[in-house]
């Protein structure tokens, strides 16, 4: 007996290989980043899902549109704040939410609005400071806009025109995204980085130097951690700091011109958890060594102002240290055409709430301001770093005027040139600012996420800012400690998309139907050329029933 050829054998197993695969194709592989997800005392806020599995809807739904098992993707722009609030207030259910970002925020190009923000950064902000703040229990994602994704908005648009919304039915996209369930992040760590520039003691001078201290937080926080690189909160203060060391390490690296005082640098971390990497750093000091302290200077978001910066102080401003500091700032800024202004906040040492970064110092009795481009102090945890605060958001040339304003000021009090019209760090100089470390620097930490919780001691980012504070200050050091108690944070910050254009039902049962049949025509059609028409009508005929004979 002769076998079926095998050709006919491959095509059979091919189709029935086809039959047992879901009818899909993979339209798009897309990388996604996680709404943030942590608890705060013991409540639950953020995202708290991850693993997405529903069929894609669009913007703008019918009425009474059923959600519940289905992923809504809208551009930034396109999603009401109201209808989130909704969801959220009246604990509606939905699949899933992705959330398309342009792929640059333009602050200064963007349609202004009254409150002088681009529309871009207003709906940004508005959008973070909601979802940040409330329990979303649902998987929300971020990704960023192109062709791709407004191709596929298009067709789930005409999908939905026809009056059948995706489902399992009807067919339409898929997204999935495979992610286990995250974890919390174990003994989150916060690294602070010192650094000195010794004074010079004259002869036979026994007693400590004064310090002055330059301080500033690297770290951000955001909606999304992924992608939380606080280019002006507070990357700008960070860059500030390394371009004013890098210029008095010029000057204290002779003894002809090193001053009478000490210089002492520090790159903080734990900005947005109160300052949480300060207060433990100066706790880390030595008595002595905080009583040293003349003065501190914070540096926070110096990276988009024009004509003004203003002085935040928690002494009142008729105290003497603080009007010594308040006039060398003022002098110098008349000099350069800008305004500093003063703002004085008191601090409440029961209330754990710090809004500023020397409150921490002020708390240990040691004077210190905040410069910022912040005329009040932002609500915990806004203003951090959001995901509107990118690259496009700080200019090279405020914190090169916030370097200089900070370096002359720093020289009049350190060399007694007060009501001296002389410029140490003159353009064309020796010690001139150089604008393209500047540059650099901000670019570098434009492409850095930093969120405190997510950055191990030993990244190669905190590595780097060693490595560059190494450079131009001696003593440097890494201080490591765990971030306190109050925050927990979880992992599964970002992960791949998968979109999945997939048929429905209706054709998967026509397409079965058809190859049914034809699996028939061509069985019968084996049988018949190799065994003959008697054997294929035995297959189908009833055997004939056997009598069981009693015993």
């Amino acid at each position: 007996m002769s076998s079926p050829p095998s050709g006919d054998v491959l095509a059979v197993l091919l189709l029935l290989l086809l039959a047992c695969v879901e009818f899909g194709d993979a339209a798009a592989a897309v990388g996604v980043y996680r709404l943030i997800q942590y608890d705060l005392a013991g409540a639950p806020l953020g995202s708290r899902a991850a693993s997405l599995n529903h069929h894609a809807a669009a913007l703008p739904l019918p009425a009474g549109a059923d959600l519940s098992r289905s992923a809504l993707i809208a551009p930034l722009l396109d999603l009401p704040l109201a209808f989130i609030r909704e969801y959220l207030a009246e604990k509606k259910h939905l699949g899933g939410l992705l959330i398309l970002l342009p792929e640059k925020f333009n602050v200064k190009d963007a349609t202004a609005n009254n409150d002088g923000k681009g529309q871009v950064r207003g709906a940004l902000a508005e959008l973070e400071k909601l979802l940040l703040h409330e329990e979303v229990p649902y998987p929300v994602y971020f990704a960023f806009q192109d062709d791709n994704f407004d191709n596929l908005l298009a067709d789930i648009r005409k999908i939905a025109s026809s009056g059948q919304p995706a489902s399992a039915t009807t067919g339409g996209y898929k997204l999935v995204v495979s992610s286990p369930e995250p974890r919390k992040v174990s003994s989150p760590t916060i690294s602070n980085i010192q650094g000195w520039l010794p004074g010079l003691k004259g002869e036979g001078d026994t007693e400590q130097l004064q310090t002055i201290a330059i301080v500033a937080n690297y770290d951000t926080f955001g909606a999304a951690p992924a992608l939380s690189v606080g280019s002006d909160s507070n990357g700008s203060g960070a860059v500030a700091l390394l371009e004013i060391a890098r210029l008095f390490s010029r000057l204290y690296s002779n003894p002809k011109t090193r001053g009478k005082y000490n210089l002492l640098f520090g790159l903080t971390s734990g900005g947005p958890y109160n300052y949480n990497g300060t207060n433990k750093w100066l706790r880390s000091f030595d008595q002595r060594v905080r009583e040293s302290i003349d003065y501190a200077i914070c540096l926070n978001s110096i990276g988009s102002w024009n004509n003004e910066l203003w002085m935040h102080v928690s002494k009142p401003p008729e105290n003497p240290y603080i009007k010594q500091i308040f006039e060398d700032f003022s002098d110098v800024s008349k000099q350069m055409g800008v305004s500093v202004g003063i703002k004085h906040k008191k601090i409440n040492i029961s209330n754990p709430r710090v809004a500023w970064e020397h409150e921490q110092f002020s708390r240990f009795r040691v004077t210190a301001l905040t410069l910022s481009e912040l005329s009040s102090p932002p609500e915990f945890l806004e203003s951090t770093g959001g995901l509107y605060d990118t690259r496009e958001s700080a200019d090279a040339e405020s914190v090169t005027r916030t370097v200089r304003l900070v370096s002359e000021s720093l020289a009049r009090h350190i060399y007694g040139l007060k009501g001296r019209d002389i410029d140490v760090f003159a353009e064309n100089s020796s010690l001139a600012i150089n604008p393209h470390y500047i540059q650099s620097w901000l670019d570098l930490l434009s492409r850095t996420p930093r969120v405190a919780p997510f950055l191990q001691k030993n990244d190669p980012f905190i590595a780097a800012l060693k490595k560059e504070l190494s450079e131009h200050t001696a003593d440097v050091h890494v201080q490591s400690d765990v971030l306190d108690g109050m925050f927990t944070f979880y992992d599964a910050t970002k992960a791949n998309l998968n979109v999945y254009q997939v048929a429905s039902v209706t054709f998967d049962l026509l397409f079965l139907l058809v190859l049914g049949s034809y699996l028939i025509v061509l069985f019968s059609f084996l049988v018949i050329t190799t065994r003959g028409l008697d054997d294929l009508i035995n297959i189908f005929r009833r055997p004939p029933s056997r009598k069981v004979k009693g015993a």
